[in-house]
């Protein structure tokens, strides 16, 4: 029997009309209502004609962008008929469908709904399709939005479409479905008051999936606070799976009240009991799902951590995954939304009210910040490899789907131009990240499908931290355990194997295969290893994760070298103490991180495996060649056998190719600096006086900094450098006489070198003192003091002043200046005075503007 109280209840039923004149004049529509207001279900309901005999019938596919709001969207609309689930409306999700033959409404996720118009673009016998939660903008609902509108344009413009929002940011949506009307239903709420609950200590930002535990106690002392000051039930925002449990650890003892945990891999029994109000008052902790996708009866309190999971290219696993984040602003006006929504309500947010200011608007569109791979190959599945045909509301970045192409090409599933291999066609249709959708196509056919579709089950879920670092070691403990996550990992393993059974026979032996795919030569498709392999033991556990894992990561395919091992990517990853990893020639790493402050990764997953596997798994990085550079302070000639960074080979190489040589020493030059070459003084004031003339003159006299003589290179130190073969040939040239190469010679400049920049200047007592051009801003002469009476004015040269040093009969300096005249005038009195007594031998006339000058002493200018 049809709940029509219920139903009445709900205010987007005001809304209806609008909506209906919106699809029969457009075709489309943007519905923007609030959580609790009945879009997700009483808007389908009404589209399929299942309330009243008003409407014609049509079979409306709804798509949710999580499997809990999709299984729970199905619910309550059953409920909301008095009916089960299945009858007249049912759900698809993957690894899971509950649909009878004459369901009228199906609730899909937008994963699920993505491969259906992969297999039928068409879409036939669905007449509406709603993407729920659209403001989100995951990935696979921009993609989903964009397939849509290319059926409607080209195959059925008979297809209605209605994006439902739980924001007014609606623009954009009813732009990309054509300038659709806007239909928006007004939501019924309470006033929330905001408790600003910051930590009392400062806690550290998170990094990756990792939380301050401080943050975590910190919250769970507010849940209790909020418990104590207000009444009603608290739903509690935690970024994840990880969070809540810890959380609800810190929880126990609270007596009559019920601490429930819903997100996306809890038991659908705790799903429905989440859903329910209950006689008990309840501690509801929850992730992001709840935020507009789940409706929690007799909610009061909101207890906010200020945290969320949002997607970004996870370099841990090549794969695109969540990590956390401060939660955005409308994320927190979503979340305090959640305490009005039946009541006045309250909000303890735990951030200081100084931050919210400081915080994001909106969460970053998904298309902007996940790995694109997976997009890539749909985009290329749908015959559009760029992605740049579909009506999307913010393009893919280009760095990102050039990455994405790589890694496509590198696995087979496109081909040079882009378009989808038969094989990449096959991927798509796992339901998999190219990764691992690879993975299982080219085990199955060595290992057996079922043991092949078991690993990739692990790796497509990262397998709880207690199961440790060694995938074949999780692998038996996931096959004996009965945990919540040995459950998703069984169902999906089940998927899996059943996906393999139809697609791997396409990829049996006289099929075209990409180069860096194992050949499965001798195996015929669907066999298992020990069929295959006429008698030989079938290989066990630790060959077949290892197998596995390096066909999804064959760029972390790792050699033991030094204590660490080096992955064929080109970084370092160590492995813990007492791990049963430790010290394995060869590993497959499947999950790594870097810790904060450490310059090598940290294996989380990984399974031994031998070299020739590598070698399979990792044959498209396989590469030998000549290598000759700069290592350890010479040059060094080798031919090298590799697999990407690394070295399986290595054997010196006696006749290098000189130009490979000579790029070697232009490295080391760069690495270690000119010094290399052989300076002598002489050649050292020569790029003094040219560095002057440079500053005092600019061109055509040359820039002779460290950097321009490493720009113009060739220009000086050839032949030389053509004739070097190590580092002790580079000791052997004389940089000076190379650097002549560089004086402008061709302008007849370089005549007047000496004359410009003179290595020496003849004083007035007939001496020729060296001057020094350290300093290129200013000379500097050093001479006794005696030798320059008479002089008048500072010598010059290329028309600057030397600064002179005016030194002591004992050649220390006694004054400088420079200005000869001012210093005989005011300053010389001064020196004589200090002086005269202590160098008595020496003269020290009282007028030595007009003095003889001399380089002698008094006995001697008397001889």
């Amino acid at each position: 029997m049809i709940r029509y109280q219920a139903l009445d209840a709900l205010p987007v039923r005001g809304a209806l009309p609008a909506v209906d004149d919106a699809l029969e004049g457009h075709g489309g529509v943007v519905l923007v209502a609030p959580p609790g207001t009945g879009k997700t279900t009483l808007v389908p309901l009404a589209l399929a004609g299942l309330l009243d005999g008003g409407r014609p019938a049509r079979r409306v596919v709804v798509a949710e962008p999580r499997r809990i709001a999709a299984r729970a969207a199905a619910r309550r609309m059953a409920w909301l008929l008095g009916e089960e689930v299945g009858r007249s409306v049912g759900f698809t999700v993957r690894g899971e469908r509950v649909v009878g033959p004459h369901a009228r409404v199906e609730v899909v996720t937008t994963g699920v709904l993505l491969q259906r118009l992969q297999r039928d673009q068409e879409l036939a016998g669905v007449d509406v399709v709603v993407l729920d939660e659209c403001h989100e903008r995951h990935l696979d609902a921009d993609t989903v939005a964009a397939f849509l509108l290319d059926v409607r344009a080209a195959l059925r413009p008979e297809l209605r479409l209605v994006a439902a929002s739980a924001t007014t940011d609606a623009g954009g949506w009813a732009r990309l479905l054509g300038d659709a009307p806007v239909v928006e239903a007004e939501g019924v709420s309470y006033p929330v008051e905001t408790v600003w609950a910051p930590p009392e200590r400062p806690v550290r930002p998170p990094h990756g999936t990792r939380v301050d535990p401080a943050l975590l106690t910190h919250v769970a002392s507010t849940v209790r606070r909020a418990l104590a000051e207000r009444p009603g039930d608290v739903l509690c925002f935690l970024p994840g799976v990880g969070e809540i449990a810890r959380v609800a650890g810190q929880l126990g003892g609270l007596g009559d009240v019920d601490v429930l945990q819903v997100h996306g891999r809890a038991p659908a029994a705790v799903q429905d009991a989440v859903l329910t109000a209950g006689a008990r008052r309840r501690v509801v902790l929850a992730t992001s799902v709840a935020e507009s996708s789940l409706t929690v009866p007799g909610v009061r309190v909101v207890v906010d951590s200020g945290l969320a999971r949002e997607p970004r290219v996870d370099h841990a696993r090549g794969l695109s995954a969540l990590a956390t984040v401060r939660a955005s602003q409308a994320a927190g006006r979503q979340r305090a939304g959640r305490a009005g929504r039946e009541a006045p309500g309250t909000v303890y947010r735990c951030w200081a009210e100084a931050e919210d200011g400081r915080l994001t608007r909106f969460p970053a569109p998904e298309i902007k910040v996940a790995d694109l791979t997976a997009f890539a190959l749909q985009a290329a599945c749908w015959g559009d490899p760029g992605a740049t045909g579909l009506a999307l509301l913010d393009p893919p970045p280009g760095g990102a789907m050039a990455a994405a192409r790589a890694v496509l090409s590198a696995v087979g599933a496109v081909d040079a131009a882009g378009r989808a291999t038969e094989r990449g066609v096959r991927m798509s249709r796992l339901g998999l990240h190219p990764r691992l959708a690879r993975a299982l196509l080219d085990a199955a056919p060595l290992v057996g499908a079922a043991r092949a579709a078991d690993v990739v089950a692990l790796l497509s879920e990262e397998p709880p931290r207690e199961y440790g670092d060694d995938l074949a070691a999780a692998w038996r403990a996931a096959r004996r355990g009965g945990d919540a996550y040995t459950a998703r990992w069984r169902a999906e393993s089940r998927r899996l194997r059943s996906a393999a059974a139809d697609l791997v026979p396409a990829s049996a032996p006289g099929r075209a295969a990409p180069s860096d795919s194992p050949s499965p030569q001798g195996v015929r498709a669907g066999e298992s290893s020990r069929d295959a392999r006429a008698g030989e033991p079938e290989p066990g556990d630790d060959r077949v994760a290892g197998l596995v894992a390096a066909l999804a990561f064959p760029e972390r395919v790792a050699r033991l070298r030094g204590g660490s091992h080096l992955m064929t990517g080109g970084t370092r990853a160590d492995t813990g103490e007492g791990s049963a990893l430790r010290g394995a020639p060869w590993l497959a790493v499947a999950v790594a991180d870097r810790p904060v402050g450490r310059g090598h990764a940290r294996v989380r997953l990984a399974a031994v495996i031998d070299e020739p596997t590598a070698r399979r798994a990792a044959a498209g990085l396989y590469g030998e060649g000549d290598e000759v550079h700069w290592d350890g302070g010479d040059v060094v000639a080798r031919r090298v056998e590799r697999l990407g960074a690394v070295e399986l080979a290595v054997r010196p190489l006696r006749d290098a190719d000189p130009g490979l040589v000579r790029e070697a020493l232009l490295e080391g030059l760069r690495e270690e600096g000119l010094g290399l070459l052989r300076w002598s003084p002489d050649a050292g004031v020569l790029r003094q006086r040219l560095a002057f003339l440079r500053r005092r003159l600019g061109d055509p006299w040359p820039d002779v900094s460290d950097e321009a003589l490493h720009a113009r290179v060739t220009e000086w130190l050839e032949p030389e450098l053509s004739r070097a073969r190590r580092r002790a040939d580079l000791a052997r040239i004389d940089a000076g006489q190379a650097l002549n190469r560089l004086l402008p010679w061709a302008t007849g400049e370089a005549a007047r070198f000496d004359e410009l920049a003179p290595e020496r200047i003849e004083v007035p007592s007939g001496s020729r003192i060296r001057v020094d051009y350290a300093d290129p801003a200013r000379p500097v002469l050093a001479v006794k003091l005696q030798e320059m009476f008479g002089l008048q004015e500072s010598p010059a040269v290329a028309g600057v002043p030397v600064l002179v040093h005016l030194l002591s009969p004992a050649g220390r300096p006694a004054a400088v200046t420079a200005d000869l005249a001012s210093f005989w005038r005011d300053g010389y009195k001064g020196v004589r005075a200090e002086l005269r007594g202590r160098y008595p031998k020496h003269p020290w006339p009282e007028d030595p503007a007009t003095a003889e000058p001399t380089r002698y002493t008094n006995a001697r200018l008397r001889r």
